[in-house]
């Protein structure tokens, strides 16, 4: 399918828009509001195009499911900072860690060891499974992935010199254009989400592999996000379970990327236990610490251990500050049962959300949602094709009536997403899903 590219700027030129004042909600000026228009433009002119694809409001603070301008202005917000803050925006155990460790001295300490590293390792060991207690420290999910691939390729060598097969490794056709001379051992598979992918048999995965001339012989290890980002979409439980009995068959490494699915957003700790496997690395970040760069590959011991001493390291490896922030993290997740509320609030979140595509049939394709997790996917009218302008539009009505949602996201930028922080109260979900329900309406006609 070929289509236009995600992408569209909001404006910065102030517009009058209704008052709102709730328990949630306070928008008493015009947005954006005119004394941010200077800050806006300077990111404009410094920073790439690419930068400015977000509503624009300038940030002052974020508490909890909160984010407030220096205006008197306050959203509720449905972003989690890209599905980043799980525990809330600026909790204060995480932030009272941090500020401990900043003023402890120590911030940066690279490979060296640190009591901090051991405790932030030994932390996402505690809630792993059984069989993965390998954590290596990182600073973003991208390097998390990358050394996933490392670890996976190198394991395929050493059994038997073995390529990669990659089912999520830059999925996305239209943001690899940029990639001159695509990897030739990385394939990409359909992920059988069963909307824009129909068939979600895995004869899928096995067909793509045919294609190719190989075997399960040839294959390294195969990466899948537990959910795909765009929906959230999962695949059939039959398939993953399919897949993880011909990767144990053919001794290929399994990844489940769970960057921005696991600590608790799906209403499971990890996604993939929807699925009831176990893989043999799981990537994550995002959640891990709910605001500070931070990212983690866990694994088998086998695995993990294949390079010696020196050979797989990162500047910013476990970073004092952010093993702070992530220890303190995966206490309170655990502590108020913060997984448990998104598996409590998950179905009324997905049951006003079906509402809304009953509305409309015609412009809301797909709907999806798991935990505190959920997106509606929006096509062109009574067509099955991607229509960004619609969901830019009922992503800005939200923002101008105080419901914040970063901008439509998936290959097209058709889906708009919804991730609350975990803490949210099922009131004021309520009250977000009324929001999104007239932006919804107000959007299809026109308005």
């Amino acid at each position: 399918m070929q289509y236009r590219p995600m992408g569209k700027e909001f404006s910065i030129t102030p517009q009058t828009v209704p008052h709102v004042e709730t328990k949630h909600r306070r928008i008493c000026t015009p947005l954006p509001h005119p004394d941010s228009v200077p800050t806006l433009e300077k990111l404009r002119h410094f920073e790439p195009q690419s930068m400015r694809g977000m509503p624009p409001i300038v940030w002052d603070k974020a508490l909890d499911i909160h984010i407030f301008d220096k205006y008197g202005n306050k959203w509720l917000d449905w972003s989690s900072g890209v599905l980043v803050t799980n525990a809330g925006h600026a909790a204060p155990e995480i932030c009272k860690a941090m500020i401990d460790q900043i003023q402890s001295g120590l911030i940066h300490n690279y490979v060296f060891p640190s009591e901090e590293r051991a405790e932030a390792a030994e932390a996402i060991a505690s809630v792993s499974p059984d069989s993965l207690k390998k954590v290596f420290l990182l600073s973003t999910g991208s390097e998390a992935t990358e050394c996933a691939i490392k670890l996976s390729r190198s394991h395929g060598i050493k059994v038997d010199g073995r390529t990669l097969a990659s089912q999520q490794a830059g999925g996305m056709a239209g943001q690899k254009a940029w990639i001159v001379n695509e990897d030739p051992a990385i394939l990409n598979a359909p992920f059988p989400d069963g909307y824009w992918t129909e068939d979600v048999s895995f004869d899928t995965f096995l067909k793509t592999i045919a294609d190719k001339g190989l075997t399960g012989a040839n294959i390294a290890g195969v990466i899948i996000e537990s959910y795909q980002g765009v929906g959230p979409d999962f695949a059939p439980v039959e398939y993953i379970q399919k897949l993880r009995a011909w990767c144990d068959e053919h001794n290929v490494v399994l990844t489940f990327d769970e960057v921005q699915a696991g600590f608790g957003r799906t209403g499971k700790f990890w996604a993939f236990e929807h699925y009831g496997v176990t893989p043999d690395i799981i990537c994550c970040g995002k959640g891990i610490s709910s605001g500070m760069p931070l990212s983690a590959v866990i694994g088998r011991e086998e695995i993990m251990d294949q390079f010696p001493p020196g050979s797989m390291t990162s500047t910013h490896t476990g970073n004092p500050v952010c093993c702070a922030a992530a220890v303190a993290n995966i206490k309170k997740l655990l502590a108020e049962d913060l997984t448990g509320n998104a598996a409590r609030l998950g179905p009324i979140l997905h049951e006003r959300c079906k509402a809304i595509q009953k509305r409309h049939p015609s412009v809301v394709g797909n709907v999806t949602c798991a935990g505190l997790v959920a997106g509606l996917q929006i096509i062109q009218p009574g067509k099955k094709e991607p229509n960004h302008d619609l969901a830019h539009r009922i992503i800005e009505l939200c923002y101008q009536r105080g419901l914040l949602l970063f901008a439509p996201v998936g290959a097209w930028g058709q889906t708009v997403k919804i991730c609350p922080p975990l803490t949210v109260t099922e009131e004021a979900l309520t009250e977000a899903c009324d929001v999104l329900d007239g932006a919804v309406d107000d959007a299809v006609a026109g308005k």
